[in-house]
């Protein structure tokens, strides 16, 4: 069930991309609508997984994969749609380049040790979720001047917790082979 929620998180992406690309305040109210679901599925797959004792080694995989496809693919297309412009273009990047830094990094360490996810690092995922959803609310205005200011405070922390796995990585990565 876990995992299928999980799945599900992945899968919500199509139709959430053709939603943002469809005109009209519909449309966007659906991106969201789907966003939101798709976010929620992040919420609920670990706790149940956990609840039923369902916890496996698929699901410690998939879901911070989900994640960063999820948030990726929101970012992307915002930049893509023209919500996102500017400066606010390098928050979105720092958070990709991010995601992919942390990723080698766990590749690197396979076999030899693991980063475990912080609670940092859960806030993180959190705090680009919200950011990413006060942006999709088609107001515009303050509302959305409030998404860049939390996108804002969702970079800095991914840009910590990336800190903090570079940190804890590098003795075992310097080790001799």
């Amino acid at each position: 069930m876990a995992n299928a929620l999980t799945l599900l998180r992945i899968f919500l992406i199509v139709p959430f991309t053709a939603a943002m690309f469809a005109p009209g305040d519909p449309a966007q109210w659906t991106a969201l609508l789907l966003f939101l679901a798709a976010g929620a599925t992040d919420f609920l797959d670990g706790r149940i997984a956990r609840a039923r004792n369902e916890t496996s080694r698929l699901g410690a995989m998939l879901d911070p994969i989900a994640d960063k496809l999820l948030t990726t693919a929101a970012l992307f297309l915002l930049v893509m749609t023209g919500e996102l412009y500017g400066i606010h273009i390098l928050a979105g990047l720092a958070i990709l380049l991010r995601e992919i830094w942390v990723a080698g990094l766990r590749e690197a360490l396979a076999g030899r040790s693991v980063l475990a996810v912080s609670q940092l690092a859960k806030v993180k995922t959190t705090a680009q979720f919200v950011a990413i959803a006060v942006l999709l609310i088609p107001w515009g205005g303050t509302v959305f001047a409030l998404g860049l200011i939390l996108l804002w405070i969702a970079t800095v922390l991914t840009l910590v917790t990336g800190w903090q796995y570079t940190r804890a990585a590098l003795p075992v990565l310097q080790e001799k082979s």
